[in-house]
């Protein structure tokens, strides 16, 4: 398996896990946000996971800490995309 791959399903993996524990509850909102939207179940938890890689890439490359606020105001916006401090 391809290292994209595995860190694709490892993100996935985190969005399931949030909709399972519904923490934060944000994630299952917009999860039925975007269905009733049309997006499909895959579809839904790719946008989804794209809120996640920018907490786990600012994470990394700054050595900061999961940003809450802006991880429900990327989940809020969606299906546009998320956006970091930087932009």
């Amino acid at each position: 398996m391809e290292s994209n791959e595995i860190i694709r399903e490892q993100i996935l993996e985190v969005v399931e896990n949030q909709l399972r524990a519904n923490d934060p509850p944000e994630t299952k909102q917009t999860y039925d946000r975007l269905v009733d939207l049309g997006y499909n179940d895959s579809d839904a938890k790719k946008l989804i996971s794209q809120c996640v890689l920018v907490e786990i890439f600012d994470a990394y490359k700054h050595g900061k800490t999961f940003d809450e606020k802006r991880f429900v105001q990327n989940l809020n916006n969606l299906p546009q995309e998320p956006f970091d401090e930087e932009e």
